[in-house]
């Protein structure tokens, strides 16, 4: 394997079919990580807890990731424009693999928070890197194809993540839940190293906006403990809350300044001067939360009253991932063809408000036909709807700014996915305790204490009640998600067509082969 000297700052790099398909070999690979890294988790958390305790910072051990990977994201985008994508990129792994030989080793819980954060703030690199290196790579008229292929990640993730996260804790330890994520991270690292090399570097001369960044982590911080808190474990009115909605629009103000006046701000606000930008963030943000909010909470649907096991619950989600990789290559392939994409986010709008409409009206009898159908409607918006924000964005913007961009995008689709989980979970937990408080059926414990084992074992008046509950929680937070993905059809019929820029010739590509 042989590579090039790297361009000089701010040069373009060419690369050939075949060398960005080894480059995209590494890069699945990392984005695989970031995605299997919850799914492989989940089935060991039970298991984790009865080692470590702590049941009641059980919540942290994801909210800590999820956190730190989104308060990361746009930062690593703009060390990436300022340092260079390579080496910003494979530092965002080692953080990552770091923060999972630590979890690994964890002691207590108060440990294994602290290291999922640091996973999390790889987690949060590896994401905007994988997305900011192919806008790097290829232009955006070839770009929608390769990007298509990361939607294969998807279904590997959210089926075999589950499968193997079981495994592991059945026939090993939990603590290989974690480890797993080193002999991949490795491989990555390797590939990344040499197919990366033709990326510009960047001149590392540049002032990193550290008081940006504190301030930027402060009030998103904020913001997801209101979501979560808010309702819930205090009430709206209560001096927590109250604080802490003063604390995130003060943090969010003051960080809003420091963008305007330092010289390289995290996250530069003349980004949000372009509309189709601003457009498609406010899409990605919309499919963020209704999407991923939502189909958090199908798992409790298909385990409590379809009586699915957890592990089976992850292949009941086949028929998602299947359509939605389907149509993310096929909708790549057409963009790369035609150069249109305007209609994409549309159809994609609108399949996502129809699947979640459709699954407003499920009842205890919804057979797991029906559902699957509904699955592959809402897997055919993701496909529409995921790559195609991210292409609109990175057209949108110059190429200077291509990873604070896509960092920008990225982040805000993580947003709504953290909001979305944090709101339509307080609706889910109200609507539940609320149908359980008149169902009339006495239930032995806690609902937050209820397993799918626990209910089986409850006499069948006193299941069907747990059932109805539950049925009543997410079909109001569909109902909900469903509202909120209506708003970004809106959204996507002002989003304009713009020429895909730089469709690459054959005279200008470099004759080197990887």
């Amino acid at each position: 394997m042989t590579t090039e000297a790297a361009p000089a700052p701010g040069a373009p790099a060419r690369f050939t079919h075949r060398q960005i398909m080894v480059t995209m070999s590494g890069l699945v690979i990392a984005m695989l990580l970031a995605m299997l890294d919850n799914m492989i988790v989940a089935p060991a958390l039970p298991t984790i807890v009865g080692d470590l305790g702590g049941l009641s910072h059980l919540a942290w051990v994801t909210t800590g990731y999820v956190l730190a990977s989104t308060a990361s994201t746009p930062i690593w985008g703009k060390l990436g424009d300022l340092f260079g994508r390579r080496i910003t990129f494979i530092s965002s792994v080692v953080v990552f693999l770091g923060g999972s030989a630590l979890a690994g080793m964890s002691q207590n819980m108060g440990e294994l928070i602290a290291f999922r954060a640091i996973q999390g703030l790889g987690a949060g690199g590896l994401m905007v890197g994988v997305l900011a290196v192919i806008g790097e790579m290829i232009p955006p008229r070839e770009r929608s194809k390769y990007m298509g292929l990361m939607m294969a990640v998807m279904p590997v993730a959210m089926i075999g993540g589950p499968l193997a996260g079981g495994f592991i804790t059945d026939n090993f330890s939990w603590r290989w839940a974690f480890y797993v994520n080193l002999p991949l991270g490795a491989v990555a690292l390797v590939v990344c190293w040499f197919t990366l090399a033709k990326l510009p570097r960047g001149t590392g001369k540049a002032k990193i906006d550290w008081l940006g960044a504190g301030l930027l982590t402060v009030w998103i911080t904020s913001l997801v403990l209101i979501t979560s808190w808010g309702g819930t474990q205090y009430d709206w009115s209560s001096p927590q809350i109250l604080g802490l909605i003063v604390l995130t629009v003060a943090a969010f103000i003051a960080f809003v300044v420091v963008q305007r006046r330092v010289a390289e701000p995290i996250m530069p606000l003349r980004v949000f001067g372009n509309v189709n930008f601003n457009l498609s963030g406010g899409l990605a943000f919309i499919s963020g939360f209704a999407m991923f909010g939502a189909v958090t909470f199908l798992p409790q649907f298909q385990q409590f009253v379809q009586g699915s096991s957890a592990t089976n619950s992850g292949l009941l989600l086949m028929p998602m991932m299947i359509s939605a990789m389907v149509v993310s290559l096929a909708s790549g392939q057409v963009i790369s063809r035609t150069g249109r994409y305007k209609v994409f986010p549309i159809v994609g709008a609108a399949l996502l408000t129809t699947a979640l409409g459709l699954f407003s009206t499920i009842d205890v009898d919804t057979s797991k036909t029906t559902t699957a159908l509904y699955m592959v409607i809402l897997g055919a918006g993701m496909g529409c709807l995921m790559q195609t924000s991210t292409l609109i964005a990175q057209n949108s913007i110059e190429v200077r700014d291509i990873g604070a961009g896509t960092g920008a995008s990225t982040f805000l689709r993580n947003m709504g996915s953290s909001l979305g989980v944090s709101l339509l979970g307080a609706l889910y937990t109200n609507s539940l305790t609320d149908s359980l408080s008149g169902g009339g059926a006495a239930l032995p414990g806690e609902a937050n204490q209820m397993t799918p084992a626990v209910l089986k074992s409850l006499p069948e008046a006193a299941q069907r009640v747990f059932q109805a509950a539950v049925t009543d929680g997410v079909t109001v937070l569909f109902a909900v998600a469903a509202c909120v993905a209506a708003v970004g059809v809106v959204v996507a019929l002002f989003i304009r067509q713009v020429p895909l820029r730089g469709h690459v010739k054959a005279e200008d590509v470099v004759a080197a082969e990887v």
